[in-house]
């Protein structure tokens, strides 16, 4: 990865020291994924540039990281990632580029959920905390003072902006909950490719259940997806999900063993392209809502 990394920035170091600004007025913010992009557009209004480097319907666990992003980084000004060991990459490349701007973990200050292990015995950090609109609070509320740090003379609309999203976070929260009191707690079970949607869950009273672990790189092994076969079929679930930044194949063959469809995609680690349901994070959380209560509601 070291050396890969090395090999990128190579053309790069004299196209960076040329470069002689980057507008009078934009903040240059390369965001690790879609979802943090989102986030700092909204904190960060008119005042910011966003580049993302894990775009829309990609899979950040995967990422390769390719000349141009590298280059983001060295032009950024704040660089933003969510933490909780969801970027392995990152600061790999950052010291790689080595990136003299600052850097916020977004999830600071975010209560970490835990899981255990396929192999029963490990525990892994989950970084989807997203997933709940109390901890994407927390995340607005951590960039907007990174990007007051950095531009003092914005603080005031920063803070304008957040404290509008907040509310907007909270109304999403409150109409989700509401959703999901209508429905009963023993059709609240669902199968989704990875592990993604733990805190989501949590909070909303949702089982979710995934033949990968917390990684979409992980391997599952046959003996996990026969369990998984076996659970479905006993307690009859129907609502099967894939997502948008997930290999379909597995959970196609698992619907198939188990006599269960495959509903909707969900979006999970990534928002949708422009034009489609998950194009923000608002659109996403709403879409996600509406898609699992659907499928829910055949069990």
């Amino acid at each position: 990865m070291q050396k890969l990394i090395r090999k990128l920035l190579a053309p790069l170091a004299l196209a960076v020291l040329s470069t002689a600004s980057f507008g009078a007025d934009k903040i240059p913010v390369t965001a690790s994924f879609s979802i943090l992009g989102d986030l700092v557009r909204v904190v960060g209004g008119d005042r910011v540039s966003v580049t993302s480097l894990v775009g829309p319907d990609q899979d950040a666990h995967e990422f390769e990281p390719k000349p141009a992003d590298a280059k983001s980084i060295v032009q950024a000004r704040l660089f933003v990632v969510n933490g909780l060991g969801f970027e392995h990459w990152a600061q790999k490349l950052a010291k790689s580029a080595n990136y003299k701007g600052a850097t916020v973990v977004a999830s600071k200050g975010v209560k970490a959920r835990t899981m255990t292990g396929e192999d029963g015995k490990s525990v892994e950090t989950d970084p989807h905390a997203w997933q709940n609109p109390e901890n994407v609070v927390l995340y607005v509320r951590n960039i907007a003072d990174a990007l007051s740090k950095i531009d003092p003379e914005g603080a005031a609309a920063f803070k304008a902006n957040s404290e509008t999203y907040m509310k907007e976070l909270q109304g999403l929260d409150t109409w989700a909950k509401e959703q999901f009191a209508a429905l009963p707690k023993e059709k609240r079970k669902v199968i989704t490719s990875h592990d993604a949607f733990g805190y989501f869950g949590a909070h909303y009273g949702v089982a979710f259940l995934a033949p990968q672990g917390i990684s979409t790189d992980a391997e599952p092994s046959a003996k996990h997806v026969a369990q998984l076969i076996k659970q479905m079929q006993h307690e009859k679930i129907k609502a099967i999900f894939l997502e948008n930044m997930s290999n379909t194949k597995l959970l196609e063959q698992l619907s198939k063993d188990a006599g269960a469809t495959v509903g909707a995609s969900l979006y999970a680690d990534a928002l949708s392209a422009p034009g489609q349901p998950g194009a923000s994070y608002l659109q996403m959380a709403r879409y996600n809502v509406t898609a699992l209560l659907a499928g829910m509601q055949k069990n």
